[in-house]
């Protein structure tokens, strides 16, 4: 599809800016012949879920500063989140979930879904994270990603299939319950959901794509434009901290560096009444020279 922007007269075939015409392209991407998600095949034999797939990728490969920035952060994080995936038994295309959730960002969603897997705080307490005014683990990379791995493992004991499993991490499992018995489906590709959820899975089938070819969809970011992991080393905290800056400084950086590598943190202080023990990345670099 080939798309001409108009400047002046309705028999311009071009755009004019200073004299010289503009074009914007835009194409809708090509699905591939095949696809899986955690080893289940996509089938794509079937229109809607072709369809459904094409509609993803175009979109975000439409949303080119943010798929950038998530290319950048895919190299800072996403060996790690892989890695934990992986050491929970979980297929590693659950970490396309993870970007189909955050875009690996430490958000809030209007709903106030929060961290890097978008947990509500109940359902976040329920698989063993903290959340309160002085610490949020939605927001520890390492400990939700945990907590997002015991989520899905239950649901595929119940409900059989990976995409299933999925699909109930954005709606719930009681959601999905009620839809499978109601339509007696036991297939996602099959069973009706709310639009967020019926275009969920698909979205991080759209990410899975991308991030495997970012060039067959036009995004050419260069090595020495992704995002380096983080160094750091770990300072294990088992009582309370007064004030974070000091223990920031007492380590030889900032507060700002501290939340960069421990969002979880919330407050510039936790009293940690219960005693509970936090490892805390401490940046290896210190300080930033003037």
């Amino acid at each position: 599809l080939t798309f001409c922007l108009n400047a002046g007269s309705s028999s311009d075939t071009s755009a004019k800016a200073d004299g010289q015409s503009v074009q914007q392209i835009v194409k809708v991407p090509a699905v591939p012949n095949s696809l899986s998600f955690a080893g289940e095949d996509v089938p794509l034999k079937y229109f809607d879920v072709r369809e459904a797939i094409q509609r993803e990728l175009t979109v975000i490969s439409y949303w080119h500063a943010s798929i950038a920035l998530i290319i950048q952060l895919n190299n800072r994080y996403g060996d790690e989140i892989r890695s934990i995936i992986k050491k929970e038994g979980l297929p590693e295309d659950f970490y396309y979930l993870c970007l189909a959730e955050s875009g690996l960002q430490p958000v809030v969603s209007p709903a106030n879904a929060g961290g890097y897997w978008q947990f509500l705080a109940g359902t976040a307490k329920e698989y063993g994270l903290v959340v309160d005014e002085e610490v949020d683990e939605r927001y520890n990379v390492e400990k939700s990603t945990v907590a997002a791995a015991k989520y899905f493992k239950k649901a595929y004991a119940e409900f059989g299939t990976w995409t299933m499993a999925a699909a109930s991490f954005n709606i719930g499992m009681s959601n999905v319950r009620y839809r499978m018995k109601i339509q007696s489906q036991k297939n996602y590709y099959d069973t009706q959901f709310p639009e967020e959820t019926a275009r969920y899975v698909y979205r991080a089938l759209a990410f899975k794509l991308l991030l495997d070819s970012p060039q067959i969809y036009g995004f050419y970011i260069g090595g020495e434009d992704l995002y380096k992991p983080l160094e750091y080393k770990e300072v294990t905290v088992t009582g309370a901290v007064e004030n974070w800056s000091e223990f920031a400084a007492k380590h030889n950086t900032n507060f700002k560096l501290l939340k960069i590598y421990n969002q979880w943190i919330r407050s510039n202080k936790m009293e940690n009444r219960l005693g509970r023990t936090y490892v805390v990345r401490v940046p290896k670099e210190g300080f930033r020279e003037n």
